[in-house]
């Protein structure tokens, strides 16, 4: 691998709350073995959001940790947590929910920073004014495949980092052509295994945003080839849309992106295992983390 010089790759997990067990196990190994681990990326944040949690988008949420046993956990390792709050049908009465705005009391004062994951703007104008220490990602549930559109959404103030739709991932006429500025925004999701060709995209998110108000609906049915298999990392690797390491060391930091979002909020702790150790382990050690974490039996891995 060409490794370019002073170049980070920062990633964003997923499983703040869901995945708390794992964190707890791999964030040890991560401090203390740092010989097992690429130089050229560290964690960038942390993502996720709680069961019954209103705000929510993208996943329903199922972690049940407590808050402030998460917040700590980040706070020891000095990791940015992420509240994915991207709901997109949210209604101002919502604005009052008393367990997400408990949420936000806890995390605004966070250090480091804690930011949110946001699709609807009068959520983000709510917390801006009540919780101005949040810093802002545009989330890729507002599916923004349109690369003007995607562009327009660099340039606001209001977000420190913009995901565009995975199917602009390999847009690099254009992404080159971005300003330094833009480009910092960037935040890739590399691991997508949607069918690239799926139009009903923004439609199975707000399937997402409605099971979260506790609205009863039916499940979203995906009609895409091969949906029937589930999420497959294997499978994920052959989208057109994939980033893999070499990718990042090769095409995406020399063009100067340094921000990469993992996804799988929704999987199980041992696939998200598989996805640390592809995208931050040496192949040489990636036997030594998994062992140890497999070892860990407060770990439910399948």
């Amino acid at each position: 691998m060409n490794i370019p010089q002073n170049n980070t790759a920062h990633y964003h997990l997923p499983g703040l709350f869901e995945f708390y067990e794992l964190y707890s196990a791999f964030l040890p190994l991560y401090r203390e073995h740092r010989e097992y681990f690429y130089d050229w990326c560290d964690i960038g944040s942390i993502y996720g959001a709680p069961s019954d949690c209103i705000w929510g988008g993208g996943r329903v949420g199922f972690g049940d940790h407590d808050p402030r046993d998460v917040l700590a956990l980040m706070r020891e390792y000095h990791i940015s947590p992420r509240l994915t709050f991207s709901n997109s049908l949210l209604r101002e009465e919502h604005l009052a929910d008393r367990k997400c705005n408990a949420l936000c009391e806890l995390f605004s004062e966070s250090e480091p920073a804690s930011g949110v994951i946001i699709c609807s703007d009068m959520l983000m104008e709510y917390l801006k004014k009540h919780y101005p220490s949040f810093y802002f990602v545009s989330s890729t549930t507002k599916v923004l495949t349109d690369f003007s559109r995607f562009e327009d959404e660099t340039k606001r103030d209001d977000f420190m980092y913009v995901v565009p739709d995975f199917r602009l991932n390999k847009a690099f006429d254009r992404l080159s052509a971005m300003t330094r500025e833009q480009k910092g925004k960037t935040e890739f999701l590399c691991n997508e295994c949607c069918y690239i060709g799926c139009r009903d995209r923004k439609v199975c998110y707000e399937n997402v945003c409605r099971k979260n108000l506790g609205e009863s609906c039916p499940d979203h049915i995906c009609t895409a080839p091969n949906s029937a298999d589930g999420y497959l990392f294997s499978k994920a690797m052959e989208n057109p849309a994939f980033i893999g390491t070499d990718d990042i060391l090769n095409i995406y930091l020399p063009m100067g992106f340094s921000n990469f979002k993992i996804e799988g909020r929704g999987l199980g702790s041992a696939l998200i295992l598989e996805f640390l150790l592809y995208y931050m382990t040496k192949p040489e050690y990636q036997i030594h983390v998994r062992e140890k974490v497999y070892l860990d039996n407060m770990l439910d891995l399948f």
